[in-house]
């Protein structure tokens, strides 16, 4: 251990305090004070300091740790702003009209966004707490391709603690294939105040990941859903999407339009039986 701390210690110089991080300087400090009590007891000689010898490597190991710090709080600013924003459009009560109503109860409303964006908003009741939803939904997420059509794929590129990631997704088409196969890069953040989850999400950027070729790069967000329990039932949860999405490409905005109520309906029916196939599995054992 003694000759470890010497290691450590041996070969740094005051200058080179200043170029440390602070979790190394606490470090030292500690080993220090350490070897300073040995001394004073006479168990360990003074050791001769020498200069720290900084390489190319250890400096570009640094900057690269400096450049992931940014990243991470580039990302996770990103997905709580549009988190914040997306919660604004659903509550704001002004400009929404009927989309659709499904025989089962789940509605859809729109609205027009300023720049003529048409975005929409289900609402639904489902079999799960929010707690199961969340899990599902967000810690899950590269597993939605097993039980949405929709979705070809989602892998997660990063993760920047618990409650942010980096996404990219490659969807299936849409309209009877009229709309082709997409790919989106997403930043993804959730939140979870007193018994409300909520899931925000929007289009981001990463350099080593250009669009797919032969896909065109759709861009979403900012979009939310909102997963609360129901008074009475807090094993069944009220489900709220918002679904902000421009999908590129040179397509009918009329055909986009009617495209993606469709496509949330149709994710909720998926979802709906991705539940019932779990309840199923739990109540078997």
């Amino acid at each position: 251990m003694l000759r470890a701390v010497l290691k450590l210690c041996c070969g740094i110089t005051y200058p080179h305090l200043r170029s440390m991080t602070g979790l190394q300087r606490v470090a030292l400090a500690v080993f220090g004070l350490e070897i300073a009590h040995l001394q004073s007891r006479g168990q360990m000689p003074l050791p001769a300091l020498s200069p720290l010898k900084r390489t190319e490597k250890t400096e570009a190991v640094e900057q690269r740790m400096a450049t992931l710090a940014d990243e991470d709080v580039f990302y996770l600013k990103q997905g709580e702003a549009a988190l914040n924003e997306a919660l604004k459009i659903v509550e704001s009560e002004d400009g929404w009209e009927l989309e659709t109503a499904e025989k089962n109860g789940d509605v859809i409303y729109s609205k027009v966004l300023t720049g003529n964006r048409k975005v929409f908003r289900l609402e639904a009741e489902l079999n799960a707490s929010p707690e199961e939803l969340h899990e599902i939904l967000f810690f899950r997420v590269e597993e939605m391709h097993e039980w949405n059509p929709s979705v070809r794929r989602i892998k997660v590129l990063k993760h920047v603690g618990r409650n942010t990631m980096v996404t990219h997704e490659v969807s299936s088409e849409m309209a009877g294939n009229l709309i082709g196969q997409r790919d989106f890069l997403s930043v993804r953040h959730s939140s979870k105040r007193e018994s409300r989850v909520y899931l925000g999400g929007a289009s981001t950027r990463l350099e080593s990941l250009p669009p797919l070729p032969g896909f065109v790069r759709a861009e979403d967000g900012p979009t939310c859903i909102i997963l609360h329990p129901l008074q009475d039932r807090p094993d069944r949860s009220r489900f709220i999407w918002l679904l902000n999405i421009d999908v590129k490409g040179w397509l009918p905005q009329s055909l986009v339009n009617k495209a993606l109520p469709r496509a949330q309906a149709d994710f909720t029916k998926h979802l709906r039986r991705r539940l019932a196939a779990q309840n199923s599995e739990n109540n078997r054992c």
